[in-house]
């Protein structure tokens, strides 16, 4: 879209913010798609996907529909009106929902299955199993039931945010009426229900629908759909409120109870006539139905990732502690090591409980620290057994309450599905003697912060800690985040001064080293992008953040691109700007890297060598953060710390294997070049800092050879119909996989393909669409990626050679159990997805 004058007029710099979640969680999607990855691995990924949508829904939904409601027409930056986003979101959301579903049904239950773990419907059961889960229903879940019929004396039920249900037609046998009838799944229930001693797994209402007969006796069951309400989580909350939080608790209480409904799941299977009633009943329309091909409630297969198959998981990660926090003499603590030089601490490559753990349970030990001051957005469950000791922040504040100290914790009552966990907190910490407030009218508090104040000699020292991540033992150790620990006596200065501003009615807008929004920090930012900006092609601006949406950050990046600035960026998740764009954007590159570790930390480095600033800290270029709520950033000074800063953002934008790089308004797939994982790469420079290694940037890339190869997946019609694919047997490893081999220097993946299949089987081909990428380990250690291709023969036959000494056409049923590799398996179960 262009103006009269030429240019790029607004709505074309910018891609819309709704839609770029959805391909955010694409991105995840394709990891659950990824075959290199254990079954329940994947599995994961499609959990962590369905539980994203249901917040999408919840929020961002529901906000348009709102805004839909009332009228409102006017576009945004991206030039698309609220019922523009909402047609195109339907969509999108209908393509995420089939894949997940077809990856389920046509590839990870299958690999289930192939490892001994059934997870299927009520009718695949063996009578010996049906048994057992009978015991269950009658013992453990009938006694939970209620069924709520629906006639004119009993009106449709109220149904509950989330919940799973059953829509159930049952007839009377004496008069032939059938009546409708609602039950729901209690959410007390596990998602999945076990038996055959942990191998056979039934979805929960599966078992109650098998079931439905003893719910209605004398009753003829007709019929039973599971459906699923969405509804809004968007309620405002009365900041002048007398209490903030009895009125947290209220809003809480009421949230979805008076909330619209913003989807409604069915299965396909659902008749219409019972459709209609639930739309009728709900009072929505065709738009706001979802019919699904699989399981609902998908973010519940999470619950698969507890099951004690280290074959099916990836391999646990035990992080790391530096030699300055592990090493120390006896009666040495952990501030005494931070009064010696600052320390970066990179989550969960380096562990949480010896590093920022061990910092506030060191505090509450020492008897001459007299204060502790932290801020608390989100944290673990109060309730959970298996936190405690060092891990559990919470507890070494309520320690340091009893012993006596100043203890001031400002608990973020806003924090978005994490509430119910705070408030139980604020609950526990005040009945501890801890002084807790909940924060500025008007703003969240997001900033990650905590002060310790220790009486040392005839004065008082202040040690803090700035992160990107929250005080929570459990995602520490799946989230990638960076914690700075310092003495730095103006760092804690500055953060005596916040505290102050939070806890009182001060309002400061200026400190010597921390940049604070909503005070300066946008101002800051602009200021830096600007002053990189007159430098030209001299300039550089590179950062490391979640989400770049601000409108007007992104045209002072568009403004820096065209003084000639470079402008790298590692955008995790929403990306508004659109780079690489001729004319707009043509100095800017994106990435984003999706990996087993949430990528959360925010890096910002302005410049380049001895004279760059690095800044780390909470806030992503949002309007909310820079706008709406409390964030700082953090200077980094020492050369050490800075180097480490650099080593961070070298193995970043080297990354080739989860990447993902943005051009105008379209994801893909970083290319295989080096063989660069960053998120190992990150383990295993954690390991060499254990050990006592220096950060050396010089040498942060250096990894074992990259073996790149490929192959086809070679297919055909055979004589019954059925699709047949072509095996190779290798006599040297004695093994049944698909030809394929190490590429020719200067050939292209399709090349190398086409030309392996023919040396292999005397096959010559026609090259179809790429199946996927495989990664292993080969026999000498190095790391192996094979891409694959459809083929189809074109002429040709086989004569056995030095490589294959015999090849079979075989039906794919067939074709899987013969197969040696688990990763060839995975590979031609992805061959049928129809998605590429």
């Amino acid at each position: 879209m262009t103006s009269q004058s030429g240019e790029p007029s607004l709505p074309a710099r910018h891609t819309n913010r709704e839609l770029s979640v959805l391909d955010y969680l694409e991105r995840i999607l394709a990891m659950a798609a990824d075959p290199n990855l254990p079954v329940l691995e994947r599995i994961r990924f499609i959990a962590i996907v369905a539980g994203n949508l249901d917040e999408f829904f919840q929020v961002r939904v529901a906000g348009l529909r709102e805004q839909v409601t009332t009228g409102v027409e006017a576009t945004g930056p991206d030039g698309m009106s609220p019922a523009d986003q909402l047609a195109v979101i339907r969509e999108r959301c209908i393509a995420i929902e089939g894949r997940m579903a077809r990856l389920l049904g046509d590839e990870l239950i299958p690999a289930l299955a192939d490892h001994g773990l059934s997870l299927g419907g009520w009718d695949s059961l063996r009578l010996k199993h049906r048994k057992e889960l009978e015991a269950v229903f009658e013992r453990e879940i009938y006694p939970m039931l209620t069924p709520l019929a629906v006639d004119p004396s009993h009106p449709f039920p109220y149904i509950s945010n989330l919940s799973l249900n059953l829509a159930v037609t049952v007839r009377d046998p004496a008069t032939g009426d059938s009546h409708f009838a609602r039950v729901k799944v209690p959410p007390l229930l596990p998602r999945l229900l076990s038996c055959g001693a942990g191998a056979v797994l039934v979805p929960v209402e599966y078992l109650i629908a098998a079931q439905l007969e003893t719910l209605f006796p004398g009753r003829e069951v007709v019929s039973s759909h599971a459906f699923r309400v969405t509804r809004s989580a968007e309620q405002a909350i009365e900041e002048e409120a007398e209490d903030l939080l009895e009125a947290m608790e209220e809003l809480l209480h009421t949230r979805y109870r008076f909330s619209t409904i913003v989807r409604l799941e069915i299965d396909r299977s659902m008749p219409d006539e019972v459709a209609e009633l639930l739309m009728e009943e709900m009072r929505i329309g065709p738009g706001d139905v979802y019919v699904n091909d699989g399981m609902l409630a998908l973010a519940g297969l999470a619950s698969l990732t507890t099951i004690d198959r280290p074959d099916l998981s990836v391999e646990p990660w035990a992080p790391t502690t530096q030699p300055i926090l592990s090493r120390r003499e006896a009666g040495e603590s952990v501030l005494d090591r931070i009064a010696q030089r600052d320390i970066l601490v990179h989550l969960p490559y380096e562990s949480f409980a010896n590093s920022i753990g061990a910092f506030i349970a060191s505090a509450a030990r020492d008897p001459n620290v007299v204060a502790i001051k932290q801020t608390l957005y989100r944290t673990s469950d109060p309730e959970d057994p298996a936190l405690g000791g060092e891990q559990s922040i919470v507890q070494s504040l309520i320690a340091a309450a009893r012993s006596g100290k100043q203890v001031v914790v400002l608990v973020e009552l806003k924090a978005r599905f994490d509430e119910e966990a705070n408030i139980a907190w604020a609950r526990i910490l005040e009945e501890a003697g801890v002084h807790v407030v909940y924060g500025v009218a008007g703003l969240k508090t997001h900033a990650k912060l905590a002060l310790v104040v220790r009486r040392e000699g005839d004065g008082l020292r202040r040690y803090s800690h700035i992160g990107t991540g929250n005080y929570n033992p459990k995602t520490a150790r799946i989230y990638e985040d960076l914690g700075y620990l310092t003495a730095d006596e103006e760092i804690g200065a500055d953060l005596s001064e916040l505290f102050n501003v939070l806890t009182g009615y001060g309002r400061q807008r200026d400190y010597r080293r921390l940049l604070v929004a909503p005070a300066s920090l946008r101002e800051a930012i602009v200021e830096r992008i600007r002053g990189q900006a007159e430098l030209g092609s001299a300039g550089a601006i590179t950062m490391k953040i979640d989400h770049l949406v601000d409108p007007s950050i992104i045209e002072e990046l568009y403004a820096a691109s065209a003084a000639g600035v470079a402008v790298d960026l590692i955008v995790r998740g929403i990306c508004c700007l659109r780079p690489g764009v001729a004319g707009m954007s043509d100095n800017i590159t994106v990435r984003s890297i999706v990996g087993r570790f949430l990528e959360h930390s925010r890096v910002f480095r302005f410049g380049s060598g001895d004279d760059a600033e690095y800044f780390l800290g909470s806030s992503d270029m949002m309007p909310r953060n820079l706008n709406g709520r409390v964030e700082t950033l953090v200077p980094v000074y020492p050369a050490r710390l800075r180097r480490r800063l650099e080593e961070l953002l070298i193995v970043c934008f080297a990354d080739d294997r989860l990447a993902w790089e943005l051009v105008d308004d379209v994801w893909s797939k970083v290319p295989a070049g080096r063989g660069i994982n960053a998120q190992r790469r990150f383990q295993e420079l954690a390991s060499a800092r254990a050990q006592g290694a220096l950060p050396d940037p010089g040498r942060a890339l250096e990894v074992p050879e990259l073996v790149v190869a490929a192959g086809g997946i070679v297919g055909r019609v055979g004589e019954g119909g059925n699709d047949e694919v072509l095996l190779v047997h290798r006599p040297r490893y004695d093994d049944w996989t698909f030809p394929k081999g190490k590429l020719d220097e200067g050939e292209t993946a399709p090349e190398g393909a086409l030309r392996e299949v023919l040396e292999e089987t005397g096959h010559r081909c026609r090259l179809g669409a790429a199946v996927g990428t495989v990664e292993y380990a080969d026999r000498a250690d190095r790391t192996k990626v094979v891409h694959y291709f459809e083929m189809d023969v074109i002429e040709g036959d086989f004569v056995p050679n030095g490589e294959v000494d015999e090849i079979r056409w075989m039906a794919i049923p067939d074709a899987l159990p013969l197969l040696t590799y688990e990763r060839d398996r995975a590979v031609l179960r992805a061959r049928g997805r129809g998605e590429r």
